[in-house]
């Protein structure tokens, strides 16, 4: 399945509370996407918090922001990326 780098912004900062709200929130993220058949990887988060860059699974950009539509996060760019790994090059 292609892999999806997802860029986002958030003006108000993102703001996951790292307790069982934050986890019921992440599970319904998990929910919606798989509504598309869309797997979320993880997540890299700026210091700020204003901007996450998202690394998902899916079938099509399409599939990747009809899930984004479904769960209410914003979409800057997704762009398809695959996996450059330096130890490829022993």
């Amino acid at each position: 399945m292609p892999r999806y780098l997802v860029q986002r912004t958030f003006t108000e900062g993102l703001h996951i509370p790292t307790d069982d709200e934050g986890a019921k929130t992440c599970r319904s993220v998990i929910e919606g996407n798989a509504a598309s058949a869309v797997t979320w990887v993880h997540s890299y988060v700026s210091r700020d918090k204003s901007v996450t860059y998202c690394v998902y699974d899916g079938p099509s950009p399409e599939a990747v922001r009809q899930a984004a539509q479904t769960t209410g996060l914003p979409v800057d760019r997704i762009t398809e990326v695959s996996v450059l790994d330096p130890y490829f090059y022993h």
